[in-house]
């Protein structure tokens, strides 16, 4: 036995379905305090009522109750097909963890839950969910479906990107979005799970990637995924630490207090930037704070499909 391959070893989710459930029926038992009351916890059965349209669908029990107009919506009305994109570079793997739940998590745990989350909500609305992963490499895609089948083997696939460790496993965004954007044939709506950390091309070229994802007509969510408290604030002790960059293994030791004012700009003028350019090219920028809880994941997602 590698004694030091089995201390390694990370624990993972022992139950991901579970706690997607968990944190979708959380967000549907908030519903009533925001501005989606009025929708069943299947988010798809009505629609806001808007002047002009037929009364031939209007439900007027929940018109009783609510003293507000919906109409029903019927399956053929609502189904749709969602593209979820994750990054599964090493920096997405930060902090490292032996262990998870829905209270302790690093990005790619978030990534995964959130990820289950929104699939657990196709799947009761029977949509087409596919994915693609990618980090260095195109490592694993499958095109959207709806059956039982399809849900429980992206399932597995999420829980086996928490327990896994790749070393020195560099970002390569602006390749594989290129790519993944030529494989979704069809109308989507496209989520990607990322940091936006990738140094070896210049940020226009990575704006340029995320721009080829609204080709054929695809909506675009990204969720720019990072620990806010240390990777944006640099809230470290002021105690000499080495620093490692995990993708490339390159380190610097130095006291966190020497840099941390330039660090935060530097950061904040990049991520601004990154909201910049979603705003002109009209993709969805949210921000996922791995210390935060979903509700901002699955509001967007809310908006995001009534929109769509």
């Amino acid at each position: 036995m590698d004694l030091q391959k089995e201390l390694n070893k990370t624990g993972g989710f022992k139950n991901l379905d579970l706690l997607a459930k968990q944190v979708v029926e959380g967000f549907i038992s908030g519903m009533h305090k925001s501005p989606f009351h009025g929708f069943s916890a299947e988010f798809a059965e009505h629609k806001i009522y808007n002047q002009g349209e037929s009364t031939k669908h209007i439900d007027w029990k929940l018109f009783a109750k609510t003293d507000r107009l919906y109409t029903k919506r019927y399956d053929e009305e609502t189904n749709l097909r969602c593209h979820l994109i994750i990054d599964n570079s090493s920096s997405m793997h930060f902090p490292e963890m032996k262990s998870f739940s829905i209270d302790n998590l690093n990005k790619i745990a978030f990534t995964a839950l959130a990820s289950a989350s929104l699939m657990h909500i196709l799947k009761k609305q029977r949509d087409a969910v596919g994915l693609s992963v990618y980090s260095d490499s195109y490592s694993f895609y499958t095109p959207e479906k709806g059956s039982e089948r399809h849900h429980h083997m992206l399932l597995h696939q999420l829980s086996e990107l928490v327990i896994s460790k790749p070393e020195q496993k560099q970002t390569k965004t602006y390749t594989y979005l290129h790519q993944i954007a030529e494989k979704i044939k069809r109308r989507s709506l496209v989520f990607l799970f990322t940091d936006m950390l990738q140094t070896d091309v210049d940020q226009d070229k990575l704006f340029d990637a995320l721009r080829h994802l609204k080709h054929n007509k695809h909506e675009v969510v990204l969720f720019h995924v990072f620990d806010k408290e240390k990777e944006l604030l640099f809230d470290f002790d002021n105690t000499p630490k080495r620093y490692v960059d995990v993708e490339t293994g390159e380190h610097i030791n130095l006291y966190a207090e020497n840099i941390k004012d330039s660090y935060k700009t530097a950061v904040n003028d990049y991520f601004n930037a990154i909201r910049l350019k979603c705003g002109q090219y009209k993709i969805k920028y949210v921000e996922a704070d791995t210390n935060k809880n979903f509700d901002n994941i699955l509001t967007t997602y809310m908006i995001e499909r009534q929109r769509f």
